[in-house]
């Protein structure tokens, strides 16, 4: 047996370490730096952004990998916010534009959670249609709250990643993360666009046994007829129509082929007679996997009962190509996904009207019941159900596995009644924390809350008023001053919100 250290899962090359999934991406880095170096590239790495849960612990890994950040050349440079932090780093890619440069690239990391990628949206559109350096490429973390566990609001970027231009890739468990992390800066480099990357809390928590072989090169397929400038770098600021033209009929058509030559999308396994096809992606994977093991099927069980299963590494856009092959010959497709149907939608545009496409559910059955919920978590229990109930409607005969429906029904019944019981704790503030009286305000006065820790005031004491975003703590009373007698409210704002953002709403107490 080696030796083992703490270290092992940022240095051990060739073997298997162990490491969360905020582990690998401080390893990640490190891993395209010396890929890049192996290829012969002077390459540095870049990394800026906003904690949040569930990247709350992202910039104390960075901090204590400082020394070996440094051997490799990689910057950690957190943002005052998220917006600054993705202008930061769509700088990075802008190397050629000033004289002297002392990279041949920089590849760059953006994190922050689902409330930062909202912010963030002028940022990506614009860094995104500017497009990446050839020898840098960015990625962009996004840490998705899917139930609002440590967020005002429950969360899914997908949509703004989606409305900004940039493709998303969706790593399912810590491997992934690996192999999907330094795919996404080649395919960064080789489309000219930035790379959505969602990672949910089950993801970045998640502890296991991940390879770390030694990486080898991405495939990269001819690129065919380029725009005036190239791929890359698009002067944006000279032609904006022509800047969109590049975007959609230059940079677009390469995502397919990228995801094509480097089987980012694959089959896990397929029946010798296909009938219900699962597709999923990120968590979702895992879920149904785990659904498969809690009906007692292994792979091949599965496909003798007809069940063939897709994993979608890329969930926008999705490839026709590859999911139209998954599709031929199957009764049914389908999707499991946590939240809104990304996945299902577009495979519905895509297959609509082709010869002998399959039935789509998810969300919704064929009748447009709901079958999937888009509110709450899913669980393997649950879609292990789904499963048995679909085979039953294609006519598979399902044996014995309706009786374990049946015990995994019940059981999952008897943890749904079951409720805390009647003494809970409210959370509040610690013994000595200055937020004890802070939030404190006279009587008959009106305060409201504001995000961080000191929003607990808002479950104990006299009634107070809802929070708004982070940044907006006292602009809500700029609009509804107007409408009431009362003469001024009290307005709680942290100090790191202050620095964030909150500057801006006491500059806007004094305009208005």
């Amino acid at each position: 047996m080696r030796e083992v250290t703490l270290n092992d899962k940022y240095t051990v090359v060739g073997d298997r370490v162990i490491m969360s999934g905020t582990h690998a991406m401080v390893r990640l880095p490190m891993m395209q730096k010396q890929l890049d170096a192996k290829n012969g590239l002077n390459t540095a790495g870049f990394i800026s952004g906003y904690r949040g849960s569930p990247l709350t612990s992202y910039d104390m890994e960075l901090w204590r990998a400082k020394a070996l950040l440094a051997e490799n050349d990689i910057v950690f440079q957190p943002g005052v916010n998220e917006d600054l932090a993705a202008t930061a780093v769509w700088g990075t890619q802008m190397l050629d534009s000033v004289p002297k440069p002392n990279r041949d690239g920089v590849f760059a990391i953006w994190y922050g959670k689902g409330p930062g990628v909202d912010r963030s949206g002028d940022a990506f559109k614009h860094g995104n249609v500017a497009g990446t350096h050839p020898n840098g490429g960015v990625l962009l973390v996004a840490g998705d709250d899917h139930t609002g566990k440590s967020s005002t609001v429950a969360h899914q970027s997908e949509y703004a990643l989606m409305h900004a231009g940039v493709p998303i890739l969706a790593p399912s468990n810590v491997q992934d993360v690996i192999e999907y992390g330094l795919k996404g800066w080649a395919m960064s480099r080789y489309t000219g666009l930035f790379v959505g990357f969602k990672l949910c809390n089950e993801i970045l928590e998640q502890t296991m046994t991940v390879d770390v072989a030694e990486p080898e090169p991405a495939v990269l397929p001819d690129r065919g007829e380029a725009p005036e400038h190239g791929f890359n770098n698009y002067p944006s600021h000279l032609d904006r129509l022509q800047s969109d033209i590049v975007v959609k009929r230059f940079r677009w058509p390469l995502v397919f082929k990228f995801l094509r030559a480097n089987g980012l999308n694959k089959m896990l396994f397929d029946a010798p007679r296909r009938r219900l096809g699962i597709v999923a992606a990120g968590k979702a994977v895992d879920d149904a996997r785990q659904a498969l093991l809690l009906l007692g099927l292994s792979e091949e069980q599965a496909g003798a009962l007809g069940i063939s299963f897709y994993k979608l590494g890329c969930v926008y856009p999705i490839d026709p190509e590859g999911l139209g092959e998954f599709a031929e010959g199957q009764d049914e497709l389908f999707f499991v996904e946590e939240k809104d149907p990304i996945a299902e939608n577009q495979a519905k545009a895509a297959l609509y009207g082709t010869a002998n496409s399959p039935r789509i559910i998810g969300k919704t059955d064929e009748n447009g019941a709901m079958l999937l919920p888009s509110d709450e978590q899913l669980e393997p229990a649950d879609i292990a159900i789904w499963i048995v109930e679909r085979l039953m409607k294609l006519g598979v005969d399902v044996g014995a596995l309706k009786q374990r429906v049946d015990t995994l029904g019940k059981q999952r019944d008897t943890i749904r009644k079951m409720r805390p019981a009647d003494a809970a704790r409210t959370p509040y503030f610690c013994s000595g924390c200055p937020h004890n009286t802070g939030t404190r305000f006279p009587e008959d006065g009106v305060a409201a809350g504001g995000i961080g820790c000191h929003a607990m005031a808002m479950y104990s004491g006299p009634k107070m008023m809802p929070n708004t975003q982070m940044g907006g703590e006292g602009a809500q009373w700029y609009g509804l001053s107007h409408f009431t007698d009362t003469p001024h409210i009290f307005q709680n704002i942290g100090d790191g919100t202050y620095y964030h953002s909150g500057l801006l709403a006491v500059r806007g107490a004094v305009a208005t």
